[in-house]
């Protein structure tokens, strides 16, 4: 079966994509390896440091060799801090040509040739401002399913009178965001709500661009 790996800032952020995934493929026994953060790392281990850093290393270049697809997550809500702005004196960028000016920097910190050699192999989840965007369409049905702005303090509002649990910014429970995002692991409900945010829709279209066969061991 097709291997992916997740390379990504969190734990909480591997779970939401996990569920993405199995809803996307419509099917849950999908074989999904963390590469950075490790599954069995702290909480410490994670960032976008991290992201870029594991990029750069040869462990990325190695991981080619047992996976089959390397998905890369990164927020942008701190993209100044590695030196991509949210604006120029033209005004705001969109989520799209934020995510581009992402992707070439990750282009950069890869490396041209391997990055040109191995470009079908890598997928992009840049969530623009953060993963929790992607999570408002479950909730809201007005103009804040596309909201890329403050989206956590929103998420919270809902959370709390659906769930009677909130997300603390700096502590992040992944029981929350499994019970949050399983509802994306079923197929009808990932494609009735994935266009309602910009980088949601921007991930899933890089997911149907590769054209992705998932077959079974025994079907060959």
């Amino acid at each position: 079966m097709i291997k992916f790996g997740l390379i990504t800032e969190g734990h909480t952020d591997q779970i939401v994509i996990k569920s993405i995934l199995a809803g996307y493929f419509n099917r849950s026994d999908l074989v999904i390896r963390p590469l950075q953060p490790e599954i069995d790392k702290d909480k410490n281990s994670g960032g976008w440091t991290l992201v870029f850093d594991y990029c750069r290393s040869k462990k990325f270049q190695e991981s080619f060799q047992s996976n089959d697809y390397i998905i890369i997550q990164i927020d942008t809500d701190v993209s100044e801090d590695y030196n991509i702005a949210h604006q120029d004196e033209n005004g705001e960028f969109t989520p799209q040509q934020l995510i581009q000016k992402v992707i070439e920097k990750f282009r950069d910190a890869i490396g041209e040739d391997f990055y040109n050699t191995n470009q079908q192999k890598i997928l992009f989840a840049i969530s623009v401002h953060s993963l929790e965007c992607w999570l408002l369409p479950l909730y809201y049905t007005d103009k804040k399913k596309a909201k890329f702005k403050n989206c956590l303090k929103t998420l919270n509002d809902e959370l709390s009178k659906k769930h009677r649990f909130t997300i603390d910014k700096n502590a992040k429970n992944p029981d929350y965001y499994r019970e949050i995002s399983k509802q994306y692991g079923k197929y009808k409900v990932l494609m009735q709500h994935y266009q309602d945010n910009p980088s949601l829709k921007t991930f899933i279209e890089e997911i149907e661009s590769r054209n992705i066969q998932i077959v079974e061991e025994d079907d060959w």
